[in-house]
C-alpha cells in the first residue's frame, strides 16, 4: 500500500457505496424517465456525501498526504480529528483547524489598513 493511501477508510468507502447506491437510482431513472427516481438517487447522493463528512469529522476519515504505517489500516481511527487536519476542506467547512484568535493590530501601526489623507500639493 502506498505512503499516501488517499481514501482507505470507512469514511471513503462508506461514501463510496452510499454513492453508488444513488448514481444507480439516478441512472434507473434516466432509463426509465422517471424524474422522481433522478431526483431520489441525487437526493441519495447528497446524504452519502453527508455522511462521509460527518464520519470524517469523527474520527473515520483520515487527513490528506502522507501518513505513517500505523496509521495505514482501515480500522484505525484518527484521533487528531478533533483538532482539524491541516489542508483539509472538510475539516475547514467545519470550523476546525482554524487559529484561536485573530491577531490585534494597533492603531496607527503601518499596514492597518487606514484611510491615508492625501496633501494638497
Amino acid at each position: 500500500m502506498s505512503q499516501w493511501d488517499e481514501g482507505h477508510t470507512i469514511a471513503g468507502w462508506t461514501g463510496c457505496g452510499i454513492a453508488t447506491v444513488g448514481v444507480a437510482g439516478i441512472a434507473v431513472g434516466v432509463c426509465t424517465g422517471n424524474a422522481l427516481g433522478v431526483w431520489g438517487g441525487l437526493a441519495v447522493v447528497a446524504i452519502g456525501a453527508a455522511v462521509t463528512w460527518a464520519l470524517h469529522l469523527s474520527g473515520w476519515g483520515k487527513p490528506p498526504g502522507r501518513r505513517p504505517a500505523s496509521q495505514w489500516g482501515l480500522r484505525v481511527k484518527d484521533l487528531t480529528a478533533r483538532e482539524g487536519h491541516p489542508g483539509c476542506v472538510g475539516c475547514r467547512l467545519a470550523g476546525r483547524g482554524r487559529p484561536a484568535e485573530i491577531p490585534v493590530r494597533v492603531a496607527g501601526e503601518s499596514g492597518t489598513g487606514e484611510p491615508v489623507s492625501e496633501s494638497a500639493g
